[in-house]
């Protein structure tokens, strides 16, 4: 008897089942500090075809560099009503879109400042591991000391950053790339 091979087993797409009613796109709270921004963009797998059905969760310090949580103990303010987590699907052509603050910087290994970033983990069809990766500010001047940064191949840390659309003021693009030539760089955790 000969044995073939099965279809192998993946996740989803079942996160609109679960998950719509804990969606959180706005995360720049009325009154709150900082530089708001919204970062938009696609995500494409390895063939460049959009991925209709993931989830992008993020999770960044407000604008002093302060993390919304019990372990971060830096004498920073802590602004009550930034959460600094959030979470969004894309639609059919791959989309997503999201408004936050800036990040400040928060320290990195060795005590040494990160440039501000934004921690993402996203999740989709075929992956039983979420993917992990963060988002940098093309613009931002203190990229060229991030300790993250500075561990990657130069070619590779375009992937990581949100760059200004043309014409819109404050509106960041970031894709990701599931595979292939110009994969977004993602870490192991």
């Amino acid at each position: 008897m000969s044995r073939g091979l099965t279809p192998s087993q993946t996740v989803g797409p079942y996160f609109s089942i679960a998950l719509n009613q804990l969606t959180r796109s706005d995360l720049a709270t009325a009154g709150g500090e900082g530089e708001r921004v919204t970062i938009q963009g696609r995500v494409l797998d390895g063939d460049g075809q959009p991925v209709s059905d993931a989830l992008i969760e993020i999770w960044q310090a407000n604008a002093h560099g302060k993390y919304g949580h019990p372990e971060d103990v830096q004498d920073k303010p802590l602004e009550k009503d930034f959460l600094g987590w959030g979470r969004v699907a894309t639609n059919a052509n791959g989309e997503y879109s999201f408004t936050t603050v800036k990040p400040g910087r928060v320290p990195g290994p060795g005590g040494t400042l990160q440039a501000p970033h934004i921690n993402v983990a996203m999740f989709m069809r075929g992956l039983l591991l979420q993917l992990v990766t963060r988002i940098y500010f093309a613009s931002e001047n203190s990229n060229g000391e991030d300790p993250v940064l500075n561990l990657l191949d130069p070619e590779r840390r375009s992937t990581l950053m949100a760059s200004e659309v043309s014409g819109r003021k404050n509106v960041l693009e970031w894709n990701v790339v599931c595979s292939g030539e110009n994969e977004t760089v993602f870490f192991e955790y």
